[in-house]
Parts: structure tokens; sequence; C-alpha cells
């Protein structure tokens, strides 16, 4: 029977497929796909990991004291059959040499599977055995992660999901989604999300944005009310997921897709006609990307740069071993000889809130069910609280201007203190370099504008900075006090705030005033409702995900930033600034 789940539309667009299920679990694990020669391996891994548990358990039965419990020695009794039980030991392989899941995810699957049959016994006995499941499972997850789980193959992520799906397309469905396994399922084969939980810059909508493909998050039981295999239409326009669609339905969506798919071919054509308004303004259109491999694709699109490179990605997803300063060299080296000349915008680390490092987890995540984490250690706090992983990435971003434009953007910046900091890591980066012998020239250093203080302080940060790039996402957030991948408040989550909309007018004019680049490299950037609107501002330069540019082209190609500006005063002292440019914008159709 067909059923509907209603969420928050946050990538536009039709998704039809079969649903994968993301199993939440109480332990954090990776999520991947594994290639046809990698099975055998990753089932040697789930029975060492069974091995080991099951050693635990007989170490523990044995150490028991004579006075302790006999229920204690028969729980354990039971959990020595359930790691043995046919339901999760061989049910566990069937995910990975059938699903190509790794055994982290096997196990994970089979623990959702196992869970929604426990809920289901009439026995209450029956039902409290879910919580020994529970315990069993994890104490595999903790084995698996102590052991060594060995480089993922991108390029076999996508095979191994092939190998399964056949030609079936297929939808990601979760409670949430790690950023580290976004990262992972960016080169893969899904053609659309469903998540429990988050607003409309949580981290994954803004990462299905980037890949250009339908969302829908918030839509709170998705992941308990469809099965795996559903077949599901992912709305992205309404925030509709429809699960087993009637062919009727499954049709009219179809004939969506093929729609979607000739507009976004008729707009491609113009990814190479230079971004220039009616009146003669030139509009710089810049690529944010997240690993060198995406350098290739910002070219493709358009881009006449890189105007950021979330460098956190080279820091996840590494079981808190991080990279080295070699390494983070090659990365960023391979993305400006990409560019072929093009200016690339480098952001230092933004790790926390929403992106924890594992290694983070010992000490900060620990406080993360007291404390508010976007409020606490990240981004630059974080770097700066690292002073010799700081300097280390310094040094590699320094060493990859030897090969082209290079610029340094550090993110969350609110206090002059810190830029004082920055800037002495800067210097013995420098002098470190100049010591080995390493060959680097000047870059332009910048900050980001995401907190309302750096706003309010934009003259004397200018005094410092070469340039600034507003992130709106965490810009917005701050402003409002609202967590911006929390469902339950992402409806007072607004770009049309008053509050913000002063915010941006006051940054955009006081950098163009004293002659210093401004850019917005937040989601609005790459929403086309507010291209007319930051073009009215004085915003020259945007930088978007790649498959945006097309779209926010277009938007450029036919602005008149006269009449924008002219009627940017009508909404400035407007209680509702949405409703007072959207008329504004019937106006200048009419005109």
């Amino acid at each position: 029977m067909s059923i509907q789940v209603f969420g928050m539309p946050v990538s536009r667009g039709v998704a039809i497929g079969r649903a994968v299920l993301v199993a939440s679990s109480r332990v954090d694990v990776a999520h991947y796909f594994v290639g046809a020669d990698r099975i055998d391996q990753e089932v040697l891994r789930l029975r060492a990991a069974r091995d080991a548990v099951a050693a635990e358990i007989e170490l523990l039965k044995n150490e028991l004291p004579a006075e302790a419990p006999h229920e204690l020695a028969a729980l354990l009794d039971v959990h020595l059959m359930l790691l043995h039980d046919d339901t999760l030991a061989v049910a566990t392989k069937g995910w990975i040499t059938e699903r190509h899941y790794n055994a982290e995810w096997a196990l994970s699957a089979q623990l959702e599977v196992l869970a929604r049959q426990f809920d289901e016994m009439e026995d209450a006995y029956l039902r409290e055995r879910k919580a020994d499941v529970e315990q069993v499972v994890e104490r595999l997850l903790h084995a698996l992660t102590r052991g060594e789980r060995g480089a993922v193959d991108a390029s076999a992520v996508s095979q191994a999901a092939r190998d399964f799906a056949g030609e079936d397309p297929l939808v990601l469905v979760a409670s949430d989604v790690a950023p580290a396994d976004m990262l992972q399922f960016k080169r893969s084969v899904f053609t659309g999300f469903v998540t429990d939980v988050g607003g409309r810059t949580s981290h994954t909508a803004i990462v299905a944005r980037s890949m250009d493909i339908p969302a829908v998050v918030g839509a709170r039981e998705a992941s308990r009310l469809i099965r795996q295999d559903d077949w599901l239409v992912i709305d992205g326009d309404a925030g509709v997921v429809i699960v087993n669609p009637s062919p009727i339905v499954l049709e009219e969506y179809r004939f969506r897709q093929r729609q979607s798919d000739l507009e976004r071919a008729r707009l491609n054509r113009l990814r190479h006609t230079p971004a220039v308004t009616l009146d003669g303004h030139a509009v710089e259109l810049l690529a944010n990307i997240e690993s060198p491999g995406d350098g290739a694709g910002a070219l493709e699109a358009g881009a006449v740069g890189v105007g950021l490179f979330r460098s956190e990605f080279l820091f996840m997803n590494r079981a808190g071993d991080l990279p080295g300063e070699d390494e983070q060299f090659e990365a960023y080296r391979d993305a400006v000889v990409a560019l072929q000349g093009l200016p690339v915008t480098i952001r230092t680390v933004d790790v926390g809130a929403d992106k924890p490092l594992e290694r983070m987890s010992a000490q900060e995540v620990r406080r993360e069910h007291g404390l508010n984490p976007a409020l606490g250690l990240r981004a630059i706090r974080w770097s700066l609280s690292e002073p010799g992983m700081f300097r280390q990435q310094l040094r590699a971003i320094l060493r990859a201007s030897a090969y082209g434009k290079v610029r340094v953007l550090i993110p969350m910046v609110a206090h002059l203190g810190e830029v004082k900091l920055i800037f002495e890591a800067l210097a013995r980066a420098r002098a470190q370099l100049d010591e080995a012998g390493r060959a680097y020239t000047r870059v332009e250093v910048g900050a980001m504008i995401e907190v309302p203080a750096a706003a309010l302080m934009i003259d004397r940060f200018l005094r410092h900075f070469d340039f600034v790039s507003i992130g709106t996402n965490d810009l917005i957030q701050y402003t409002l006090a609202i967590d911006r991948a929390d469902e339950a408040v992402a409806h007072l989550y607004d770009p049309w705030h008053p509050a913000v909309l002063h915010l941006l007018q006051a940054t955009i004019t006081r950098a163009n005033q004293l002659g210093r680049s401004v850019s917005v490299c937040g989601e609005m950037a790459g929403d086309a409702v507010f291209t007319e609107l930051l073009l009215a501002m004085g915003l020259r330069s945007f930088s978007m995900h790649p498959a945006r540019i097309a779209a926010i082209k277009q938007r450029v190609l036919r602005a008149d930033t006269r009449l924008l500006v002219a009627q940017m005063e009508k909404i400035a002292g407007a209680d509702d600034p949405a409703e007072a440019w959207r008329q504004a914008a019937q106006g200048r159709v009419s005109h």
C-alpha cells in the first residue's frame, strides 16, 4: 500500500529509486560499499570481531566472583548464544555478500531488522530481549572499530553499489547521516536522500544540494516506516516522500523527471558564457569544492575559480588519524593545478558542531549532551587550540601557492585576539618553510563572516584581512539563535529576517567602500531566489556548488542592477522583506 511521508524540501527535483536504509546506532559507524574483491576480507573482519567478543564474554564469565548472582552468568550465556545465532551472524554476513555493505553497516542494518521484530512481539519478556541484542551488536561494533578497517577505494564504492542494485536507482534513507558518510556517499550512486532529522542548512541538506539531487530532511518517522527495497518517489519541491507509489503516480513523476532533465540541459549551454548583468556589471561565479577531484567539475561547470575549498573533509573518516603536511600539500596542489591558473581559496579546517573529528570524541564530544557544540570548540577556535596542527596546515597551503593563485580563508573569526594569533601562526609557518628551503608565494588572507560580532566589526577586521567571505548558513544560525540542524526549530531559520539582511547589506557595502573583495559562499549564493537581492546589495562574487552555477548565471544575465538597487530601498524598512521583494519582483517583470 502506498503511503506518504512529509518532511522539509531542501534540494529540488524528483528522485525515484529503491530504498537503501542506513540504520541508526548508539555507536558511530562508517557506512560504505565494498567491492567484490573485498567481500571475503570484510566477512573475515566480521568473524574476527565475533571471536574477539566471544573471548571477552568468556573471560568475564571466568572472572565472575563466587558471590555474583546466578542471573549475571545466565545473561552472559544469553549474549554468547545471540553472538552465534543465525539471525545475527548469518544474516549479517548476507548483508555483506549480497548488498556489499561494510561489516559495520551490515551489523547496524541487521540490528534494525531484529529490533523491529522484537518490537512487534506480544510477550513483554521477549520484547525486552531487544536490549540484549543491542548490547551484543554494540560490542561487535566496538571490536570492529578497534580492528584495522583499511582504506576505502572510492572508485569501488560506486561499482559495489551497482553490483547488487542492477539497473535500479537507489535512494538513501536514514535517521541522520554523518558528514564523513555523506562525503563517502557523494562518490556513490544514490539519486536522492531522506532523513528523519535535519533542517534546510543541515550538512545532509547542503551535500544533497551540492550533488544536485533531490532530498527531504526532517521527515521524522521515515527510517521507521520505510523498509529496505521499498520503491520511493522523493518530491524535493514539495518535501514529500511517496512509498511504493501506484503506477499512475509513478508515471507522473517520471514525466516531471524528464522535464527537469531538459531544463538542466538548457541551462548547461550557458556554462561558458561570461556572467555579466544587463547594465554591464561583471559577476564572479566561483565553486565550492570538498576534494581536489572536484576541481575538474568546477571548470566544466563554468566556474572562474574556487571560492571555498572545504579542507576539513581531508581530516574526516580517518579513525582519528589526521593527514600530515605532505598529504595535505599534495591535495591542495592537485586542486590548484586542476584550476589551471584560476584562484583557489582554501578554508582552514572547520570542524566541530555537526562535523566532529573522530579524535575529538574523547574529550569534546563528551560534553555535547550538556553544551551546544555549535557554540563550542570549533573552526578557528579548534585550530588555535592545536597550534602544531594549525601551522602544519598553513605550511601545506603555502607550499601549494607555488603552483598557482592561492588564498587562505579563516572560519568563524570573532575576536581581534584570534586575528593576532592567526597572523603569528602564518609568520611562524613562513619562517619554518624558509628554514627548510620550501618554495611558496604571497597568499591573500581572508576571514569568514559568519558570527554577528565579525559583521559588526567589519571595519576593524578589514584592517588585517585582504578579503572577506560571508558564510550565510552560520551567520543566520548565530544571528537568530537557531540550531540549523534541528528540525524542531528549522521553521525559524529565515534568510529573509530583517536582522540577517541588515548584517549582509552592511558587510557587503563596507567591504566595497574599503576596496576589499567580498563574496558569499553560503547556501544563499547558490539559491536563485536570492540572486537579485544580493546583486542589489552590491555583491559581485558568488561561490556555490558547481551544479548551481548555470542557474545563478541565468539570473545574473537577466538582471539590471540599476533597477534592483532602486527597489532595494523598498524592503529596507519592511516588516516582511520576503513579501516586499516578491512584490518588487512582480513590478520588475511588468516593467
